[in-house]
């Protein structure tokens, strides 16, 4: 009988092979220079100080060939800084944590949703069996109005709920950072689903008494990534305005969005969304850049609205008694693999290193030429970033993202946590998850960040971060005193 052939899959430790690959080609210019550098080392040992200061002198500059040269080199330097983007600091932010009296038990989400939908018994055990599967905890929270039986989700109570959010998380952002308000000069407020008159950055404005010539922006509409389009919105304004601090207020106001029908597609919000908000000062000063934490390094934007299915996959309606909710299709997840799909696309040559890049690149080519049956490459992108921020929008959206990305349960923990804490807290929850990483200890000078947000119309959004310094542990914010007992187990299914 002949001799089986060792598995080599095994005998080899193909781990090591990959790295050594990933630093061949990762390096490869360092390794091309370093032998052509030690040549000319030698050969000029070889030639010796005074063959080396004759061939010196036998150069000849005249004074016009010094000033041309000169006057190049000065030229081209002043060209290459002015044209150069302008560095946008994350100085610091501030995440909200609602009080204890908002909190909504599962027993107390269950027994208001029986006494609302007491004629439709199946839409309470709809949403009971969502609430069993949807990664939340015990201490999520919804804002007052929501507590009453039915719920009064009034003008005075969104208003109130706002101002509470808001005004909270800038007073922290003051607090924190030493902010002066006559110190803000551009201001951002994204809220989807509350967009009064005046706006909410109107009230910010009126509440701290901000200056005449403030440039604020309030967008509305644009769902669960509007937290990163604020981001990235802020930073063209940076560009063009130097010197200047961006205040980012993301939000998502619950109280007028509780919908109390009955279509299924409608009632799925009611479990996942909870209240929260951030405040993020976004600064150029170069005077700020000793004590910021991050400095934004991409900002990446993915619209897919041209397709009908796409743009109706999150959707503000009316059902047919003619209460107004937000509808969530079906198609929902295969709309957001698409999206993630085109979003990487386009991060991934920014990002990624070019050990990554090349087997994408050889992949590709050879099921184009030889065989389009090839498994597609999925790129590495551990090997682009240290921390995942994963938009919290539900554990279904967090377990496709760690499938199609390969990345390891700790890499989504951050995501998974806030869900359970937090719930989904819209625009907001990606500073949650990076703060919730924070308050470990794991975020390390050098570290980039990549933060993944989806939102209606429909949107897939990335920032990517690096770190400018080790922080240390918070002494406050929304994981102060809940951090250690985290991470926790969260079973497929919770009985209730």
């Amino acid at each position: 009988m002949p001799q089986i052939l060792p598995d080599f899959s095994n005998s080899v430790k193909l781990k090591y092979v990959k790295l050594g690959y990933q630093y061949l080609v990762n390096h490869i210019l360092y390794l091309l220079l370093i032998p052509i550098m030690a040549a000319i080392l030698i050969e000029l040992l070889r030639l010796g100080p005074d063959e080396i200061l004759s061939l010196w002198n036998s150069l000849h500059f005249d004074l016009v060939q010094i000033l041309c040269s000169s006057f190049l080199i000065i030229f081209v330097s002043t060209v290459y800084f002015m044209s150069k983007p302008r560095t946008v600091y994350l100085v610091d932010y501030t995440c909200y944590k609602p009080p204890v009296t908002c909190r909504v038990p599962f027993s107390t989400f269950m027994e208001h949703s029986r006494l609302i939908l007491k004629n439709n018994p199946k839409s309470v055990e709809f949403q009971m069996r969502i609430l069993e599967r949807s990664g939340l905890g015990e201490e999520t929270c919804l804002p007052p109005a929501c507590h009453y039986i039915p719920p009064t989700p009034t003008m005075e109570a969104a208003r109130g709920e706002a101002e509470l959010v808001i005004f909270s998380a800038m007073d922290s952002l003051f607090n924190k950072t030493g902010l002066k308000p006559k110190d803000i000069d551009i201001l951002i407020v994204n809220c989807s689903l509350f967009s009064p008159t005046p706006s909410l950055s109107a009230m910010v404005i009126n509440k701290y008494k901000l200056r005449s010539n403030i440039k604020s922006f309030n967008l509305s509409g644009m769902g669960c990534s509007a937290g990163l389009i604020s981001i990235d919105l802020a930073r063209d304004m940076l560009q063009v305005h130097p010197n200047s601090n961006a205040v980012v207020v993301s939000t998502e106001i619950i109280t007028p969005n509780y919908y109390q029908g009955n279509e299924r597609a409608m009632l799925l919000p009611n479990c996942l969304f909870r209240m929260g908000g951030a405040a993020i000062l976004l600064s150029n000063r170069r005077s700020e850049s000793w004590r910021a934490k991050y400095r934004l390094v991409h900002v990446v934007r993915t619209h897919k609205g041209a397709d009908d299915k796409a743009f109706r996959c999150v959707y503000e309606v009316e059902d047919k008694e003619g209460k107004v909710g937000i509808s969530l299709s079906k198609d929902l997840m295969s709309i957001a693999g698409e999206a993630l799909k085109s979003n990487i696309t386009t991060i991934g040559p920014l990002v990624l290193p070019a050990s990554e890049q090349l087997l994408f690149l050889v992949t590709l080519i050879g099921r184009k030429i030889f065989n389009p049956k090839w498994k597609p490459y999925i790129p590495d992108f551990k090997q682009a970033f240290e921390h995942f921020c994963i938009h919290a929008g539900g554990r279904a959206v967090i377990d496709e993202l760690q499938k199609n990305l390969q990345l390891s349960a700790e890499h989504v923990e951050a995501s998974r946590m806030t869900l359970h804490r937090y719930g989904n807290t819209s625009s907001s929850s990606l500073w949650y998850e990076m703060n919730y990483i924070e308050a470990k200890g794991r975020m390390k000078k050098g570290d980039r960040v990549w933060q993944i947000a989806f939102g209606s119309g429909f949107k897939c959004n990335s920032a990517v971060w690096k770190c400018n310094k080790s922080i240390k542990t918070p002494t406050d914010g929304p994981w102060i005193d809940c951090i250690d007992k985290y991470p926790v187990h969260i079973p497929e299914i919770v009985k209730l």
